[in-house]
């Protein structure tokens, strides 16, 4: 805990940027900062504590992000590809955001406005219960402190407290802010965080450890009690916002391709940039024109997962090697696989030619353009590696891809569309079920506002007990995990996947439901059919100017085994050299230890009531 023996100099520091040049000049003695002045009335509070949101909300690289079984991305995280070891120092060890909050709480009696007191006291237990839940979701039990600690406080070298007991105390900081936000800061604020707020990550606390008991049943913890704490935050949120739908068709990908979220009424917290100030790289990360880093690319399963268009999935019947394909599954090569489906799927991964050139006032149509297939090459800058190009969360705007790491595109925390799932997943957990009304207001209702046709497509309406087959699934869910899905938890889970992807909760959701190993189902990319092959051969590199627009294309050349590598059925293997020891030919390594992750050594050394995480020294040890 070196972070906890250094001096206030840090903390006081940025509590100077509020005080005048007169005051900081006043100091006495000079080489030693005081409080007494600081955080004596609201704008003082206010302004430290903005510190909080950049603190302990997640970056531009991890807010749009899903590293696990969703997209291939260079390079891999740590914990997908077996690469974590036990650091020497840091390794998400870092306790600097939490000496800013309790910094706050111990000089609240500074200011004498008991109003004022309770309002900044709540955001700042706000944001230790965030901190210490991302803290526990990746160490399990850690130390808890409320309070600053000097250089000789006895609790410096503490043990760990139980993760029974932190929880508890995440909750209790939510409830508390719950309680005071409903008298102070119950408006609905897009960009600060309010009672819903409060509510929102109570929802995600309860959702996490109330599974995350059930399933890891070696903690012998119940979860029951964090389900019902979901479903009841869950429920004063209900009916309060709505899904965001623009009559367009294109709701679900329009909701994340705003510069802010005014006309929005499904944000419940989200984040605005400044530009020139204060902005990020998003659409640097989700580059679709080529430029000089490798596209995030999707893997085939997790295309497979989207439901065609009448809601059964792409294979209702038969077993592996003979599976029945539904009819509207128009099968894989040239893309088809993307037709006659979830209508997000297109919303998420394009079509070949589309979202893809962008110039000064939108997007280059095809019949403009013609098209261009695809990089697909391992080493290749701008390559897309699957085939499958991803554009949720890009906006095709040429004046946001001109900032590069200064972007002002708004980014969404919290929503509606992630409560109603929560709320429909908490509420099967505790009742081993939901009702038709349950459904129809979570489930069905994202699948109405995607674009599914009831009325055309009865089936694409999920009804409790007609749930479709899905062998394919079901026979991954069976190798993969210790327990049994029944057909409805596979569909909330598939809706959430689906629902909320490359919004950074496919891991967590993988490690609370002791789902690990299906980070091991190999990773794969489109199949590269003859046509496919005849389309990378090289013979169309450029586009031939004699003809029109959509006739036009052109496809960089791909060699098989070489540029790309496929398994026996045809389909790339992602990673098929890959640099990480522990991948072989795109699947990924798991062991059951890695659902926590160690402590860095430095911390132990430094503290010998510290013990490391179980399995990770022996795993050290056999490398």
């Amino acid at each position: 805990m070196k972070i906890m023996k250094y001096t206030l100099w840090a903390t006081v520091g940025l509590s100077l940027l509020f005080a005048s040049c007169e005051s900081i000049l006043d100091i006495n003695p000079k080489d030693r900062l005081t409080t007494k002045d600081y955080f004596t009335n609201e704008e003082q509070l206010r302004l430290y504590s903005n510190q909080f949101y950049s603190n302990n909300f997640p970056g531009d690289g991890d807010i749009y992000k899903d590293n696990a079984d969703v997209l291939i991305v260079s390079p891999l995280d740590d914990e997908v590809s077996g690469q974590r070891v036990i650091p020497e120092t840091g390794g998400g060890w870092s306790w600097s955001a939490l000496r800013s909050i309790n910094f706050l709480l111990d000089n609240l009696g500074n200011c004498k406005d008991q109003k004022v007191r309770d309002k900044y006291e709540a955001l700042a237990r706000f944001f230790r219960a965030y901190f210490y839940f991302e803290k526990v979701k990746r160490f399990g039990d850690v130390p808890w402190y409320d309070k600053v600690l000097g250089s000789d406080d006895a609790d410096l070298y503490k043990a760990r407290d139980s993760r029974e007991f932190v929880m508890g105390k995440i909750m209790e900081d939510l409830n508390f802010a719950i309680e005071v936000f409903k008298e102070t800061n119950r408006t609905k604020e897009l960009y600060r965080v309010t009672w819903w707020t409060a509510q929102a990550l109570k929802s995600r606390v309860g959702l996490f450890e109330g599974t995350y008991r059930k399933y890891h049943k070696e903690l012998n913890l119940d979860g029951t009690k964090f389900l019902q704490e979901c479903v009841t935050a869950c429920k004063e949120l209900l009916g309060k916002y709505s899904l965001y739908t623009d009559n367009s068709g294109e709701s679900y990908w329009k909701m994340f391709t705003a510069y802010d979220f005014s006309n929005n009424k499904e944000v419940i917290l989200g984040r605005t940039y400044i530009e020139n100030e204060f902005g990020h790289a998003f659409q640097r990360y989700y580059d679709q024109n080529n430029s000089n880093r490798q596209s995030m690319g999707a893997t085939r399963g997790f295309i497979d997962e989207y439901l065609c268009i009448d809601g059964r999935p792409i294979y209702v019947g038969g077993s592996e090697g003979n599976y029945e394909e539904n009819p509207n599954f128009e099968g894989y090569g040239m893309w088809r696989e993307l037709e006659n489906r979830d209508p997000r799927l297109t919303q998420t991964i394009c079509r070949p030619g589309e979202h893809v050139t962008i110039y000064e006032g939108g997007i280059v149509s095809l019949d403009e353009n013609g098209i261009n297939y695809p990089k697909i090459n391992y080493n290749t800058n701008g390559s897309t590696v699957t085939g499958y190009r991803v554009i949720k969360h890009w906006m095709g705007d040429m004046e946001e891809q001109d900032r590069t790491t200064n972007g002002i595109q708004a980014a969404i925390e919290f929503r509606y569309g992630e409560l109603l799932l929560m709320y429909a997943e908490a509420k099967y957990e505790l009742e081993g079920t939901l009702s038709q009304a349950d459904v129809d207001m979570t489930i069905n209702a994202l699948r109405e506002r995607a674009g599914f046709d009831f009325v055309k497509y009865p089936t694409s309406k999920l009804v409790v007990g007609q749930e479709p087959a899905d062998p394919r699934l079901d026979k991954i869910y069976a190798e993969k995990l210790d327990y049994p899905v029944s057909p409805l938890l596979r569909e909330i889970r598939r809706e959430r996947r689906v629902e909320l992807a490359m919004e950074n909760h496919r891991y967590e959701d993988l490690m609370r439901w002791k789902a690990g190993k299906l980070l091991t189902v190999p990773l794969r990319g489109m199949r590269m059919t003859d046509e496919m092959l005849e389309l990378y051969s090289g013979k169309y590199e450029q586009k031939d100017p004699s003809k029109p627009g959509a006739e036009r294309f052109s496809a960089t050349k791909a060699t098989v085994d070489k540029d790309i590598f496929l398994d026996e059925d045809g389909f790339i293997i992602c990673y098929p050299k890959s640099p990480y020891k522990y991948t072989i030919k795109g699947t990924l390594p798991w062991e059951d230890y890695r659902y926590l992750w160690p402590i860095p050594r430095e911390e132990i050394t430094m503290n010998p009531q510290l013990e490391q995480n179980p399995g990770w020294e022996e795993a050290e040890n056999d490398k």
